[in-house]
């Protein structure tokens, strides 16, 4: 099935390439990655062949989680162009097209595999009832669902109010994180990995989150938004006070 996967997946990457040329906005690849996500649990869901009760609330919940996502970054994107950080790229980038095919979508599209795969590893297996693990799982993919939603929800209210034009969001889970959004998204997958935990070698999953975290931690999240605010009196003050990424510990 993975083979499967990774062609729907190239083939998905491929036409929100095309549809990003035609907008000239490849920030638009940001709203495409919840609904991939979905896709790829429709598809293995139905190759499975068999429903059962961990399927379904698997499929629910990467449901909920992709659809929410990709509805938010839609309405957030929504008549303000291209993110900063795509049209940084597209200004200093040489062959930028055929870069920003394989250095953004094709390269998310790998992400993409690689995340997904405690859903098509649950899906391809006789998964019997659920037990321990899809308990605990359930309860960090709710803590991580609910952390991102309202971090999503309090930054918007902020952004909406005219009076925190060019301020910085530092109250609500934004005074215990910088980024508690970016630690919902982590949550939100060790969570559905934990459903895979009770199957046959099913810790190969752990792949998923552990990639996740570290993308979001040290790569394209974390990172790339705070290179925007260096050097800002406010911002720095803020960073000496606020944990990157984990709510409460200093220097995570």
């Amino acid at each position: 099935m993975i083979l499967d996967i990774a062609l729907i997946i190239f083939l998905f990457m491929t036409v929100v390439f095309i549809l990003a040329l035609i907008k000239k906005d490849n920030s638009i690849v940001d709203v495409f990655w919840g609904i991939g996500f979905i896709i790829i649990m429709i598809y293995s869901l139905i190759q499975s062949g068999e429903v059962d009760l961990r399927k379904m609330i698997v499929s629910l919940l990467v449901f909920l989680w992709g659809l929410r996502l990709s509805y938010h970054i839609m309405m957030r994107n929504t008549g303000r162009g291209e993110d900063f950080r795509y049209k940084n790229w597209r200004n200093t980038w040489k062959f930028f097209i055929i870069r920003s095919f394989f250095q953004i979508f094709m390269l998310q599209g790998l992400v993409m595999l690689i995340v997904s795969t405690p859903i098509w590893y649950i899906n391809m297996h006789s998964t019997g009832l659920p037990g321990i693990w899809d308990i605990i799982g359930l309860f960090i993919f709710g803590t991580g669902f609910m952390t991102e939603m309202i971090a999503d929800h309090q930054l918007a209210l902020f952004k909406k109010n005219p009076a925190n034009s060019g301020k910085i969001m530092t109250t609500g889970l934004w005074s215990v994180s910088r980024h508690p959004n970016y630690f919902g998204e982590a949550l939100v997958w060790w969570g559905i990995s934990f459903y895979a935990l009770g199957l046959h070698n099913g810790w190969y999953v752990l792949i998923s989150p552990v990639v996740m975290t570290l993308l979001l931690r040290f790569v394209s999240g974390v990172p790339m938004i705070e290179k925007k605010y260096e050097g800002r009196a406010d911002w720095e003050a803020y960073k000496s006070e606020t944990p990157a990424f984990v709510p409460y510990i200093k220097g995570l």
